[in-house]
């Protein structure tokens, strides 16, 4: 087989992930052109990058129409929520190599309950969980769970931008949890998941509380065969030292000091590919980005989600990291065969190669996130940032006159390289120090120290998989 490169490339998307991907895509050797759509002003300014404006990521045939006008070669779909809405599918049914899952398949992500039954069904461990459309019974089996004094981990069914999960110490705040997701407020941030048959469809997944430091290990997936990319660790609390709401994630890092890039041939061997093989058994082949979000425990890793997409703020850090081009491996995964390409890379393992050293990348988040982020407000210091750091843009707007403004929740992800850890994170440290914009949040902690949990032994962590 040649290893074919995509010359026009369809990033779908508008946030920092989109903006990491169609940065590392454009920079590739044979590509001319990468589109995103929406993307933002922000991307525009990168090398051989344009981006479509206005473009609804949600509407199927607006984004076959855009493939269709840059003459796509492929196209690699980037947030959940076009997944869910079966972008995917329409782009496939037109003929368009895509990167990305079918509806069906991205179900794995949307929806809570079955990322448990299709682990069960492969064989794949996970904590022990039920499923709940009665508020009732759901509070029941979390004072359960809670009895055995480890605590409860309350989750939304369906796609809440990150923030559907709520890890509580008790039954007391298991049940407010598992009330707010009941409430409407709670349904219309996703509780219960968009193509839910019935009112009895579940809205919740109670889970026991597991300890141990959590993993990002995405793997690049072809339907039957899949090769990861380096591990990383996102931190999704708030605030420092990991206190706080839950958000869609603070800051990442890679690589882990506790979990070396050589262990994701076996952990692909005991997550990844099970459920690659269970959801073909289904007749619902994954294509795509698997994302599984692993927790060390003592009895080694435990899978604690899957989503159906490039982890964000994963991915900002591992783009750097990669140490070979992305865009020939998303094309031949897209037409099932990623094996073969694996094999023109001379790639021996299943892992894709990295680079040396270390990078970290910290958020930056608007003034009210994650309830109610504030936007408009200008924001300063972004040429002295990227004097010495990549910067990443997730929720910015630019006005006529080039002034840049806050425009989501997460506003911008700064993105520094080091010999190792500690250096990668002063760096980015400091990089972030230079941009001020009014309310701004963020993390001092990303990178540095240990993580909470963190020393369970290497051997345990990759020998108990099963």
């Amino acid at each position: 087989m040649t290893l074919v490169m995509p010359t026009r490339v369809l990033v779908v998307g508008g946030g920092g992930r989109e903006h990491a991907l169609a940065w590392k895509l454009a920079a590739e050797p044979g590509v001319n052109e990468v589109v995103v759509a929406p993307g933002s002003e922000a991307m525009a300014r990168e090398d051989r990058v344009t981006v479509r404006p206005g473009v609804d990521p949600l509407d199927p045939a607006t984004v076959v129409a855009v493939a269709r006008q840059v003459a796509a070669e492929l196209v690699v779909v980037g947030p959940e929520a076009p997944l869910a809405a079966g972008v995917a599918d329409a782009l496939r049914a037109a003929g368009f190599a895509v990167f990305g899952p079918d509806r069906a398949a991205a179900r794995i992500e949307a929806s809570k309950a079955f990322c448990h039954e299709v682990a069960a069904s492969a064989g794949v461990r996970m904590a022990r969980a039920r499923a709940f459309s009665d508020p009732d019974a759901a509070i029941a089996f979390a004072r359960e769970l809670a009895s055995a004094g480890n605590g409860v981990v309350v989750k939304a069914d369906g796609l809440a931008a990150g923030k559907g999960v709520t890890v509580c110490d008790g039954a007391a705040g298991a049940e407010a949890a598992i009330r707010a997701l009941a409430s409407v407020g709670g349904a219309r941030a996703g509780a219960r998941r968009p193509d839910a048959a019935s009112d009895d469809a579940p809205f919740v997944v109670v889970e026991e509380r597991l300890q141990g430091p959590e993993a990002s290990l995405i793997a690049l997936c072809d339907g039957r065969n899949a090769v990861a990319l380096p591990f990383a660790r996102d931190h999704k609390r708030l605030l420092d030292g990991d206190l706080g709401p839950n958000t869609g994630g603070m800051g990442a890092y890679s690589p882990l000091s506790d979990l070396p890039d050589e262990a994701a041939d076996r952990l692909l061997e005991a997550f990844h590919r099970p459920i690659l093989r269970e959801l073909a058994r289904r007749g619902t082949p994954f294509v795509g980005a698997l994302y599984a979000g692993l927790i060390l425990t003592a009895d080694g890793p435990v899978l604690l989600e899957c989503n159906a997409r490039f982890g964000d703020p994963e991915t900002q850090v591992l783009m750097p990291r990669l140490a070979t081009a992305l865009g020939p491996l998303l094309l031949a995964a897209a037409r099932g065969d990623l094996t073969a390409a694996a094999a023109r890379l001379q790639l021996t393992e299943s892992r894709l190669p990295a680079f040396p050293g270390a990078v970290v990348g910290i958020v930056l988040a608007a003034d009210g996130y994650p309830d109610a982020p504030r936007r408009g407000d200008p924001i300063d210091g972004l040429e002295d940032a990227e004097a010495d750091a990549l910067v990443f843009h997730a929720g910015t707007s630019t006005d006529p006159d080039g002034t840049v403004r806050t425009n989501g929740g997460r506003v911008l992800a700064v993105v520094a390289r080091g010999a190792d850890l500690g250096e990668a994170a002063a760096r980015a440290n400091e990089a972030a120090e230079r941009i001020h914009f009014v309310g701004a949040q963020r993390r001092r902690d990303i990178g540095h120290g240990a993580h909470p949990a963190a020393g369970v032994p290497v051997a345990a962590a990759v020998g108990g998989a099963r």
